[in-house]
């Protein structure tokens, strides 16, 4: 018997229920659709079909790919195979769950596990509804990961023609790759992960320091499957409890994202405040010159690799939001276009913790200084230096204040855009004065 096996979000061979199943019936068409609503944003692109490429070695060519919307691909290739199966990773997101809907009319669509290592939906509350907050879902859904990983299938690939646009779609992709890309599959995810595995009992001290590389760089290969969480949550080590921590805030976004679908591009709690349409200042932030060097040396890291480090995550939406008063989709959408790792549930929601309108109780006085955040995590301007040519020439933390030096612009740096203090205070009058649920503002989706 033949059956289709669909990758989407899991462009991997190991671990992989859905394939096991599929495996499980005889030989398989391996399947992946180039579609076109999904081809957006440039950086991603590149990633995934980087991946893609990568997959298709990894089946010794047999993966097929075709173009177009995949209500219309899915069954074609189905029929034509003979198969009256087509296998999948069961899909979180709106859009995923929508689409697969339509795929599901017209062919038997049956669904094998999750990116998740616990499907979203699945960990709840004694009184049976969804958690609200991050440490009590974190508490419940350790002890639901359990499973381990799955074994890779040994898999007997059907090969069948492929679409010239899809595979011109995925080489003109990858000429657009951002040049600090990592090296992309499976393979180069377990080498990842085998590099970073020693590093894991420092992980709690290290993680927040920019300027060195003591973060897992595993996000990229987690957003398009080419390792799974459970692989990961496997072979942790003593002292990885930070780590796992932050797999379980990746699992968290996608359990509120899926209780809460509406929450991906409006406030999750809406708390009724005024934005301001910063204009420039938004054009500054883009392209890393607000004259705040920590928030710069990340937005320009993030336009060179596709990647930022996560505290600078923080401390630039939390500029973005808190100092120039932009609603955070704003922010997010610009991330979701350049990053590699961008994953809707983890980013929108991540954004909306900072902007004080997600999942945190009380967030409103959270308002990060660029400033002090530089001299903490950046203490010797490393960081800074790296990203910000034009404050090369000023040593260590000096570099996160060019307006205290005689020379600190004569690199050409730009003055700072706002005064922060100015737009904190600000902020939390904003927050003060707005407190209280109720609908989302109109016209901001």
């Amino acid at each position: 018997m033949t059956s289709v096996l669909w990758f989407r979000r899991d462009l991997r061979i190991s671990d992989h229920p859905a394939l096991a199943a599929a495996a499980a019936e005889g030989e398989v068409v391996g399947l992946f659709v180039v579609d076109p609503r999904l081809w957006a944003s440039s950086a991603r692109r590149a990633w995934v079909a980087a991946n893609v490429r990568a997959l298709a070695e990894a089946t010794g060519g047999a993966l097929v790919l075709r173009y177009g919307d995949p209500a219309t691909v899915v069954p074609e290739v189905a029929r034509s195979a003979g198969a009256s199966t087509v296998h999948v990773t069961g899909e979180t997101t709106p859009y995923g769950r929508s689409r697969d809907a339509r795929v599901a009319e017209r062919v038997r669509l049956l669904e094998t596990g999750t990116p998740y290592v616990v499907e979203p939906g699945l960990v709840r509350t004694r009184q049976g509804g969804p958690y609200q907050v991050f440490t009590p879902f974190a508490r419940a859904w350790r002890s639901e990961a359990t499973q381990a990983p799955f074994p890779a299938p040994e898999v007997t690939w059907r090969r069948m023609r492929n679409d010239a646009r899809a595979t011109a779609a995925l080489d003109e992709a990858i000429r657009h790759a951002p040049a600090g890309m990592p090296e992309p599959g499976e393979a180069a995810a377990l080498a990842r992960w085998r590099a970073f595995r020693p590093s894991l009992s420092s992980y709690a001290e290290t993680r927040d320091l920019p300027a060195d590389d003591a973060t897992s760089r595993l996000s990229p290969y987690l957003k398009v499957g080419a390792i799974h969480p459970r692989t990961l949550l496997a072979s942790t080590t003593e002292g990885a409890e930070k780590f796992v921590t932050e797999l379980a805030w990746r699992e968290f976004y996608a359990d509120v994202l899926w209780h809460h679908p509406e929450s991906a591009w409006s406030d999750l709690r809406p708390l009724h405040l005024p934005y301001d349409d910063p204009g420039d200042a938004v054009d500054a932030w883009r392209e890393g010159r607000t004259g705040f060097p920590l928030v710069d040396a990340g937005m320009r890291q993030l336009a060179a690799e596709g990647w930022m480090h996560n505290r600078v995550r923080m401390i630039a939406a939390s500029f973005l939001t808190k100092d120039l008063h932009a609603w955070w989709p704003v922010g997010a959408r610009h991330f979701l276009e350049l990053l590699v790792d961008g994953d809707l549930a983890s980013n929108n929601h991540g954004w909306q913790w900072v902007a004080g309108t997600g999942t945190d109780a009380a967030p409103y006085f959270r308002i990060f200084n660029p400033v002090t955040q530089g001299k903490r995590f950046d203490p010797d301007g490393d960081y800074v230096r790296r990203w910000v040519p034009e404050l090369a020439h000023l040593p260590g933390r000096a570099a996160h204040e060019p307006w205290k030096h005689e020379r600190g612009y004569d690199g050409g740096y730009p003055r700072p855009v706002v005064d922060h203090d100015e737009e904190r205070g600000i902020a939390l009058d904003r927050f003060s004065r707005r407190r209280s649920p109720g609908p989302a503002p109109p016209g901001r989706r």
